[in-house]
């Protein structure tokens, strides 16, 4: 049976995901109306330093209804292949708190169903690890950034900012 909230959301975020290290799931919907940022994310990977500004940029902008979606991937070979020891690293080695989700495919066919609606909606797929798509406050992907545009960059924050 759909919830109240899931016939009202936008088709993008009606999808459930389950928590990292957890069995406890999500429906995205959960998320509407807000400014979103999904990262697919790794920990051992060269961009895995772009947590902590991933962080910053968290702090900095959630009071403003503003929320970053983390979802480890290993189609890139850069994440543990253990969810318990993803959570650990994230926790400890930068001290993530935003919402962090189960590991998932990203791209190809085998792709987690909201990975496939954001490249269906963005003509994008990531390439690599720490590729980022913007949502809008009314569930619409608005941008994408490779995984070379740090988190604090200006292209990426103004953008943000202009949705907030």
């Amino acid at each position: 049976m759909l919830s109240i909230n899931a016939l009202a959301c936008n088709d993008l975020l009606d999808t459930e995901m389950r928590v990292l290290d957890s069995s406890e799931t999500v429906n995205l919907c959960k998320y509407e109306e807000k400014v979103i940022l999904v990262v697919n994310v790794a920990s051992r990977c060269g961009y895995t330093y772009q947590y902590a500004t991933l962080q910053k940029l968290y702090e900095e902008y959630k009071d403003e209804d503003f929320v970053i979606l983390g979802i480890p991937s290993r189609d890139f070979m850069q994440e543990y292949s253990n969810e318990e020891d993803v959570a650990e690293f994230c926790s400890t080695e930068y001290g993530v708190n935003f919402p962090m989700f189960a590991t998932a495919k990203v791209r190809g066919k085998k792709a987690h169903p909201f990975y496939k609606k954001l490249a269906d909606e963005s003509g994008i797929s990531p390439k690599w690890n720490f590729n980022k798509y913007l949502i809008s406050r009314d569930g619409s992907v608005v941008s994408t950034y490779g995984s070379s545009v740090k988190p604090d960059s200006v292209e990426l924050t103004s953008d943000i900012e202009k949705l907030l």
